[in-house]
């Protein structure tokens, strides 16, 4: 593994995941595949530690600003854990292919999506 390389992809995953919520999925996972030479799975389930350090610190400093919706939160992370387990499954029985055009898709979704959102005028909540 290049550590020079990993250590500018957690800077830029902080930094994205501080700005605008994200890291995870959005880019640890096809950073870890293309960089870092991870197979999809692979950079699927390193992401999903990494986050964990990213989340919590990134919610624990927002929650300072107030921002934090913490019953959704909680409610959300308690019933998460049973999606993942079904998850790790199919993603473990699937081909890397099927991961990888899955995935681009969703990233493609998302986008359109928040897009579409900003440019609709709806109102900015920044604090």
């Amino acid at each position: 593994m290049n550590e020079l390389l990993a250590a500018l992809i957690a800077l830029a995953g902080g930094l994205a995941g501080g700005l605008v919520g994200v890291g995870g999925g959005v880019l640890f996972v096809p950073a870890l595949t293309i960089f870092l030479g991870l197979s999809q799975v692979e950079g699927e389930s390193t992401s999903l530690l990494v986050i964990v350090v990213v989340a919590h610190v990134g919610a624990a400093r927002q929650r300072t600003y107030g921002h934090l919706a913490l019953r959704d939160a909680l409610v959300i992370g308690a019933l998460s854990p049973l999606g993942v387990l079904i998850g790790v499954v199919i993603a473990n029985a699937v081909p890397s292919r099927v991961l990888e055009l899955s995935f681009a898709a969703l990233v493609l979704f998302v986008a359109y999506e928040l897009v579409r959102r900003a440019l609709s005028g709806a109102p900015d909540e920044a604090g």
